[in-house]
């Protein structure tokens, strides 16, 4: 990706952008959201392929694919809160990030040498402790970088360009397994050198959000940094974490739903890539509208309509609607919108609600709630895939999901003393 000398000023700086959709959002917002794009290219090649890898080609069960899924999502969910406390601590989260960024790539290149279903899970732990290391530093950059309310277009804004990255990398990933013959190492490769782009993205144009200032000599000494406890004070994360968790634990992983589409439509592993192109077009096109109705109508609201949205979606798979062009079109747009929905929607509610010296912290507890029950709701769909089969799997999922919206409802508005 070439950038220019003005542009990359441009980037680097704080200045918003003069007009257009990114209007408003700081150069600090728009570098992260680059950054974030050429990672995602990368990350997705390999998703896109993962999933028929492991189980076509390493010869893995639908279960030990299932508990794989979940240390994918959640393995490493308790390293968010040393990086975040990390992060807080010493002002310096874009180097926290950073290292998690670079770990990812040294994964990638890692991939290259492993041969066996469960050393491949050693290697995608180790990219998750990345992703668990520079997420929430850089979603901390984002929120403290904009006003309360504009943190739903700015994570729209930012999400949006993520999501472009997101739409590419399944494309490279089909264009590399079209042309290459030895089609997983070229996917691997390709992926490593994206990622290690996307390092040095992230230390040229991003900037780190300045430090407080230190004391005067004749001042008090700074106070230290609250404990994490402190946390557990603040009632209205609590509920976030509650919800997020109750909700990922019934939240049906997309490579779960994109192996039944396969299933469905008997596609071709060559094909198979493209899946997850429909969802990351979605979610780019509504990103940032989403944020920004969220900053407007509630950001609860629209995270629980999200997940109705992926009830949706699972209801439509289960449903008898012909398999063919209706049946892809339709889950994927409702995938990709609950994406929209929930991803970006869920940081833009909790930053506001955290102090700026716990902002990393607050985001860090909040992602690994979240990542913990997505790691508990993929074991147990890959077990009741196991013995059940997809089809009652995915009816429990339904039916888990549909009960957890309504209990979160019902309690988000009990203690608004409105419906939610």
């Amino acid at each position: 990706m070439y950038l220019s000398t003005s542009r990359a000023a441009d980037i680097a700086g704080d200045t918003p952008a003069p007009k257009g959709p990114l209007r408003a959002v700081p150069g600090t917002v728009f570098a992260l959201g680059l950054v974030s794009l050429v990672t995602d290219v990368s990350a997705e090649m390999v998703t896109a392929v993962l999933p028929l890898y492991l189980m076509a080609g390493l010869g893995m069960s639908p279960l030990a694919f299932g508990a794989l899924d979940g240390l994918h999502q959640g393995a490493t969910a308790l390293l968010r809160l040393a990086g975040g406390r990390i992060a807080d601590r010493t002002h310096r989260r874009k180097l926290v990030a950073g290292t998690g960024y670079a770990l990812s790539a040294v994964c990638k290149a890692a991939l290259l040498a492993v041969t066996t279903p469960w050393s491949v899970a050693a290697v995608l732990a180790a990219d998750r402790t990345g992703k668990g290391l520079r997420t929430a530093p850089r979603d901390a950059l984002i929120s403290l970088s904009v006003p309360p309310e504009e943190q739903g277009r700015a994570f729209g804004v930012h999400r949006a360009l993520d999501t472009a990255g997101a739409l590419l990398g399944p494309l490279a990933a089909f264009g590399v397994l079209w042309v290459a013959v030895d089609g997983y190492e070229a996917v691997f490769t390709v992926s490593c050198c994206i990622a290690v782009l996307g390092v040095v993205m992230l230390a040229l144009f991003v900037r780190e959000a300045p430090a407080p200032a230190p004391a005067p000599a004749a001042a008090p000494p700074r106070a230290p940094l609250p404990p994490v406890r402190t946390l557990l004070r603040i009632p209205g994360l609590r509920r976030l974490c509650l919800s997020a968790a109750v909700l990922g634990l019934f939240t049906v992983g997309d490579a779960f739903l994109y192996l039944l589409l396969q299933r469905r439509l008997d596609l071709s592993a060559a094909y198979f890539p493209l899946l997850p192109v429909g969802t990351a077009a979605v979610f780019l096109l509504a990103a940032l509208p989403v944020g920004r109705l969220a900053d407007r109508l509630g950001r609860r609201r629209v995270f629980l309509g999200g997940h109705a949205l992926l009830l949706g979606a699972c209801l439509l798979l289960l449903s008898p609607v012909p398999a063919g062009p209706p049946l892809v079109a339709g889950v994927l747009a409702l995938l990709g919108l609950f994406y929209a929905a929930t991803d970006g929607v869920l940081m833009a509610a909790a930053g506001p609600l955290l102090p700026a010296e716990l902002r990393t912290t607050g985001l860090a507890a909040l992602q690994t709630a979240q990542a913990l029950a997505r790691f508990a709701g993929s074991l147990l769909f890959g077990a009741a895939w196991t013995l059940w089969g997809p089809g009652q799997a995915l009816g429990l999922a339904a039916g888990g999901l549909l009960l957890s919206l309504a209990a979160v409802a019902v309690s988000g508005g009990r203690r608004t003393g409105r419906p939610s």
